[in-house]
């Protein structure tokens, strides 16, 4: 794989990882203001594209197991730490909307 289609996937894996964080951000929003059902959608919506973007990540990572030769460059380095944020990111959305609801 050449560094462009490498580069083409790790825009795929930011523009996933930036639509899940997105998600996220308004999900803390909805419990904030009480609305569980609507944060907890959001949240789910976010899984969809932390998906979306594990699936490319782990193509690359198939195709570098199988031997092709991978030139990474900075936007894929960027698009694995835009993920790795988000998950994190993720995992607090949950923990701050189980405490919302315990309000």
């Amino acid at each position: 794989m050449d560094r462009k289609e490498a580069n083409m996937m790790g825009f795929e894996i930011v523009a996933h990882a930036g639509d899940a964080r997105s998600n996220l951000l308004e999900a803390i929003e909805a419990a904030e203001k009480g609305d569980f059902e609507k944060a907890e959608a959001l949240v789910a919506e976010a899984d969809e594209s932390i998906n979306d973007a594990h699936n490319t990540q782990t193509s690359m990572l198939s195709q570098e197991a199988a031997g092709d030769e991978i030139e990474v460059g900075f936007i894929m380095v960027h698009g694995q730490d835009h993920l790795m944020t988000t998950l994190l990111l993720r995992d607090i959305v949950k923990h701050l909307i189980k405490l919302y609801k315990k309000g």
